[in-house]
């Protein structure tokens, strides 16, 4: 009725929540427990819906069972624009609607952070990526999600022959995930030559103004035009001369349509879902290496994992570090042995997992 595909998998709930008094719609897809509680994150956004949340719990569910974490997948979704007023007022209410559904663990996404998360735990007794002064592990100030890609680039450079230092790094999306992302692998020694957000794409053959661009994040101002060098329009970063590309915004960003204008040789997804099957097939027969979503931005999931078992900060990345080296050596080595997309590998894989884990 709602348009979601169901299978031997999952999904087992899938909740329309509607508040007629804030208002707001909102659902939450629980799409399987067998390996333990479902974490995922909360995404507000004024276009996100039922489709959306779905294929993200699925995602969830694969990210946890590939990182062989004892938890299941889950994911939320508020129709709302974050920026608008009232957020509070609308992630409380939120809060209380779910408040009973305690196989369900809720987490920072696009549009929810720290604060958010201390909202929903005082509302319903569990959340992650909580502040530090709330015990907490803030995923997206340590930038989890980030170190975990620069961990799987070092790994799936060395599988595409490609030496990581020096390399042409461009990403789309300069948010938590982006900016953290651009940190690290500066650290090792690639080098950032575009970003982009929504208000455009900054370009520089040489790289961009990388600190320039984080200290402007950082005080709320625009970071592509701190970058330096070239302006352009958002979707031209596609098109640029890069070694990586790392899609850190919204789903299904690379398409069928669009996938023959990148010139990278590795992409990084760092977005859940950036990428179109269609487009990753096509990709893969122009010898493009794709690491898949729930390889390559599991390092989010790992730390929150941590810090829902109560891990310290140093435990959670020594975590992540292991299991994003080994899953991303794993996953690329088998694909290549099987001749198949590392997506389908490391499907899988996943899949066996759960359903032995239903069994």
């Amino acid at each position: 009725m709602n348009g979601v595909v169901h299978d031997e998998i999952g999904p087992s709930r899938v909740l329309h929540l509607y508040d007629p008094g804030t208002p707001f719609h909102a659902w939450l897809v629980i799409d399987n427990t067998a390996r333990g509680p479902a974490l995922g994150g909360v995404r507000i956004r004024p276009d996100v819906d039922v489709l959306e949340v779905a294929r993200l719990a699925r995602t969830m569910t694969f990210k946890s069972a590939i990182a062989d974490l004892p938890l299941g997948g889950g994911k939320a979704g508020i129709a709302y624009d974050p920026r608008a007023g009232n957020i509070e007022k609308i992630v409380r209410r939120f809060a209380r609607l779910i408040a009973d559904i305690c196989d369900y663990i809720p987490g920072p996404d696009m549009g929810s952070n720290e604060t958010t998360m201390t909202w929903i735990r005082q509302e319903t007794g569990r959340a992650v990526g909580l502040p530090y002064e709330q015990g907490g592990l803030p995923l997206d100030q340590l930038g989890a999600t980030g170190y975990g890609l620069a961990v799987c680039a070092e790994v799936a450079c060395r599988q595409a022959g490609l030496p990581l230092r020096g390399a042409r790094v461009a990403i789309q999306g300069f948010g938590n995930v982006g900016s953290a992302a651009a940190r690290f692998l500066d650290e090792r020694g690639a080098i950032i030559v575009a970003i982009s957000d929504r208000q455009g794409t900054a370009h520089s053959a040489g790289g961009i103004d990388l600190q320039a661009a984080l200290a402007a994040r950082q005080r709320g101002d625009n970071p592509v035009t701190a970058a330096g060098g070239e302006l352009l329009e958002c979707d031209a970063l596609f098109g640029l001369p890069c070694d990586i590309l790392i899609p850190a915004a919204t789903a299904d960003v690379i398409r069928a349509d669009n996938q023959q204008l990148i010139r990278a040789k590795l992409i990084l997804e760092g977005a859940n879902i950036p990428a179109t099957l269609e487009a990753e097939r096509a990709l893969a027969a122009r010898n493009v290496l794709v690491v898949p979503d729930f390889i390559a931005n599991a390092g989010g999931l790992i730390m929150a994992e941590a810090e829902h078992r109560g891990a310290s900060e140093k435990q959670a990345f020594a975590a992540i570090e292991d299991k994003l080296r080994a899953n991303t050596e794993r996953i690329l080595t088998l694909s290549r042995d099987r001749q198949q997309l590392p997506r389908q590998t490391a499907e899988q894989l996943a899949r066996e997992r759960v359903l032995a884990a239903m069994a």
